[in-house]
């Protein structure tokens, strides 16, 4: 049998180590977030979702696009690179949330990042784009960066970073757990901040605005949620997650904080250990061990959606047991968001993105496009 030749006189290294390097980043690549876009349909089919990428970008994801493109399957690993409706280099550096502040056409995209920034769109415009947007063709209305703070001889510390964000649409404010262990609360109509909020001792990872109290609820690396008056910027209550004797970690960050539609519950991932706090009596009704990490917990009416560093979207009853497990498509998953037609949505390493039914089927299953 003849051996084929190959004519290599066009041979480009260059070009082949640039694929090689493109395909590894793609792969290393991490999607921390995604959330459903406004709609009053009830189809969660004709629906956009939302990403935020280690890479810094945003993007935008028809999901009726990714079903007919039939992007993959949750086993069989061939996931397609999904074309986004719309691609913005958001951040420098990661972005690590992205919230709407609005339950319409008229909302904004809000996002945050490593870049200290939180950033904000016009949704409707984000809608009327015909071909994805890159870089600076789409420009952001809201563009908000973080304090420094002055050191010895009035040296500035570094922009610390935003690891989370929470919106009071009618109160005009918007959140941000920050790097510095402090939260912060800016004016959404005069890019201010309003009010500092600070107490904890290391860095936060996570924030949700308690609107119907007046109050926001932080959660740190050192191991504390904590509840804050909105009006006087004082902490009231002190919820000490590290104090489970059980836990074989010397001090547990608190990960993931969620609240309930009443907001009179509250969940929080605290390692590998998920509990359920009474927040009117302040009391934890519940506490689980977890396999793995968690990185992200949200509440669907009366149960809790949990993901973290396993390939698993876990269902939780109030008591703590488990209702079932689905094995998803990342190796380690950053979020799990609700559509209200009971679609799920779960996202992370390798910047996939699954669609899960609310049959607990896998609908699609994409790739994000890097920037």
């Amino acid at each position: 049998m003849g051996v084929k030749e190959m004519d290599c006189r066009n041979w480009d290294e260059g070009a082949y180590r640039d694929s090689i390097l493109q395909e590894r980043e793609a792969l290393s690549r991490t999607i921390f977030r995604t959330v459903f876009a406004p709609t009053r349909n009830p189809n969660p089919n004709s629906d956009l979702i939302v990403t935020a990428s280690s890479d810094g970008s945003v993007a935008s994801y028809s999901i009726s696009s990714c079903l007919a493109l039939g992007c993959g399957n949750v086993r069989g690993q061939n996931w397609l690179v999904a074309e986004p409706h719309c691609l913005i280099q958001g951040h420098n550096g990661p972005a690590y949330d992205v919230k709407f502040c609005g339950n319409d056409e008229d909302a904004l995209l809000l996002s945050c990042g490593d870049d200290g920034k939180i950033r904000g769109w016009k949704w409707k415009e984000i809608l009327a784009c015909e071909v994805p947007v890159q870089g600076a063709k789409l420009k952001p209305v809201l563009d908000l960066v973080n304090p420094q703070h002055k050191g010895p001889w009035g040296a500035l510390s570094p922009i610390p970073e935003n690891n989370a964000i929470a919106v009071d649409s009618q109160g005009g404010s918007i959140y941000a757990a920050a790097g510095d262990s402090c939260a912060y609360c800016w004016d959404l109509e005069k890019s201010e901040i309003k009010m500092v909020f600070k107490g904890h001792s290391n860095y936060l990872h996570c924030v949700v605005a308690r609107n119907s109290c007046n109050q926001i609820i932080t959660g740190s690396e050192d191991g504390t949620a904590r509840i804050w008056d909105c009006r006087s910027g004082k902490c009231i209550q002190v919820i000490d997650l590290g104090k489970d004797k059980t836990s074989k970690e010397s001090v547990p960050c608190v990960s993931c904080i969620a609240l309930d539609a009443s907001e009179s519950w509250l969940a929080c991932g605290n390692g590998r250990s998920l509990s359920l706090w009474n927040l009117p009596v302040y009391e934890c009704i519940s506490r689980v061990r977890t396999n793995s990490s968690i990185q992200d917990v949200i509440f669907d009416d009366n149960q809790i959606l949990a993901v973290g560093a396993a390939p698993s979207l876990t269902r939780f009853d109030m008591k703590g047991d488990i209702l079932s497990q689905i094995h998803c498509a990342p190796q380690s998953v950053f979020s799990v968001s609700l559509h209200p037609s009971g679609v799920t949505a779960v996202s992370g390493y390798g910047g996939l993105v699954d669609i899960i039914s609310q049959f607990g089927s896998h609908l699609c299953t994409f790739r994000g496009k890097s920037l």
